[in-house]
């Protein structure tokens, strides 16, 4: 069980990334991106890096938390008695619930947002942009999820259901893909799309604290955070007061929530928060409290 922990999701997400990759150049949203190759490698040098990692320290934590709750029969599924096909669903679901919230609490919480800045600092979205996670992030999370899925009570074949079809989600809603309006309105209705998501990559914050959802969009219906802007084609991306060596490189990448300064605001300031967001004056907070501001 330990080896299905630590392979599946490096070949999950390679045959998931070749595919998109291959999609991506066939019909992308955005044309004639310019060092497309630099930016995909150094996003998925980050993702192999974090897979690594999460192998290396949790496989074996993660099957001794899942283990623990069936043989001491732990966990909303055992307690409500739900098995078999019912049981995935449910575990699936309530996952992916939290999924959400752990995604928003590393939007309002400063200490979270510092390594989860890293993912939002880039501007050319594509599908590589799933595996840009910086590994301090990879580390909470997965501390957290160490409590969560013993809460759930899941099992690990339950959680390998649930990151086979997270993955290529979460790379297709990254990607540069050219995804019809109409085809994105009606998928949207269930999962996460492009359309919907690069609304959460723009650079403007309430737009940023916006669309959370992982797998299922509705969650952002259901809690109030759900957000569409007339064509996300016109969005500016990223962080602003993120310097390209930050974003556009692994070291950058790695060394970047460590750095006193976030980069610059326009008006030449410097920034201690990481690289929040865009301060403009359409709402924003102001620029020295180091915030991450209110989730919508």
């Amino acid at each position: 069980m330990i080896e299905s922990l630590t392979t599946f999701k490096p070949v999950a997400a390679t045959v998931a990334l070749a595919l998109m990759w291959l999609i991506e150049g066939l019909v992308p949203m955005f044309e004639g991106r310019r060092e497309r190759v630099r930016h995909d490698a150094s996003n998925v040098a980050l993702g192999i890096l974090n897979a690594l990692v999460a192998s290396l320290l949790f496989a074996g934590a993660t099957l001794v938390a899942t283990e623990w709750a069936r043989a001491n029969g732990f966990g909303v599924l055992h307690w409500l008695g739900v098995t078999g096909v019912w049981g995935f669903a449910l575990a699936f679901v309530l996952f992916d619930c939290w999924q959400y919230l752990w995604h928003r609490l590393n939007h309002r919480i400063p200490f979270l947002w510092r390594f989860h800045a890293v993912h939002h600092a880039d501007r050319e979205l594509s599908a590589s942009s799933g595996l840009r996670f910086h590994t301090g992030e990879i580390v909470l999370s997965s501390i957290a999820r160490l409590a969560v899925l013993p809460l759930i009570g899941m099992t690990v074949a339950q959680l390998l259901v649930y990151e086979a079809v997270l993955l290529p989600i979460i790379l297709f809603h990254h990607g540069n893909v050219g995804v019809p309006r109409r085809a994105d309105r009606w998928l949207r209705w269930l999962i996460v799309t492009p359309w919907m998501h690069w609304v959460h990559h723009s650079d403007y914050q309430p737009e940023t604290d916006s669309n959370y959802s992982s797998v299922f969009s509705f969650w952002d219906r259901i809690f109030g955070s759900f957000r569409l802007v007339g064509d996300p084609r016109k969005l500016t991306l990223g962080l602003e007061d993120v310097e390209r060596s930050d974003w556009a490189t692994l070291p950058g990448m790695v060394a970047m929530p460590f750095r006193k300064r976030g980069g610059r605001r326009r008006d030449g300031g410097a920034r201690a928060d990481g690289g929040r967001e865009r301060r403009r004056a359409r709402g924003r907070r102001n620029a020295a409290s180091g915030q991450p501001g209110p989730g919508r």
